[in-house]
């Protein structure tokens, strides 16, 4: 992916339904060649899909957290199979520095925010953890 990909993405992120003459426009290419780029991006792997963000989904989860995990020895796999497994679990993101994974989380309530918490912690192999809620979002992509 070269610099183009990485603008044309941006500008996808920003809007993922602009045209594609806008987006020729808007980096100052050929219709052309932004429609090749796109279609070689989903190609690769790169670009997965478009979607929809409504506000129902924003509001599905009132309680919103980041929690950072540290996990002993080999268990990274075996962990993160257990998180996928979690309805509260929205994400799950291997990271470097002091934490192994971060993990999204969202729940109706700070009650099953907690509940959630206290079963990873209890998880074999996590030997740390850190939560910070979210307490408003800025920009989503």
């Amino acid at each position: 992916m070269d610099k183009t990909d990485e603008r044309l993405i941006a500008a996808l992120r920003h809007n993922a339904r602009a045209s594609l003459s806008e987006l020729a426009l808007t980096l100052n290419l050929s219709r052309t060649t932004v429609r090749s780029r796109i279609d070689r991006l989903q190609q690769s792997g790169q670009i997965l899909g478009f979607t929809v963000v409504m506000k129902e989904d924003t509001l599905r989860d009132p309680v919103r957290g980041l929690m950072m995990i540290g996990i002993e020895g080999r268990g990274t796999e075996r962990v993160v199979r257990q998180l996928q497994g979690l309805p509260e679990v929205r994400a799950v993101h291997s990271t470097n520095g002091r934490w192994d994974v971060i993990v999204e989380l969202g729940t109706e309530t700070l009650e099953g925010l907690d509940a959630a918490l206290g079963k990873i912690r209890r998880f074999d192999g996590v030997s740390t953890s850190e939560t910070s809620l979210l307490l408003a979002t800025r920009k989503a992509t």
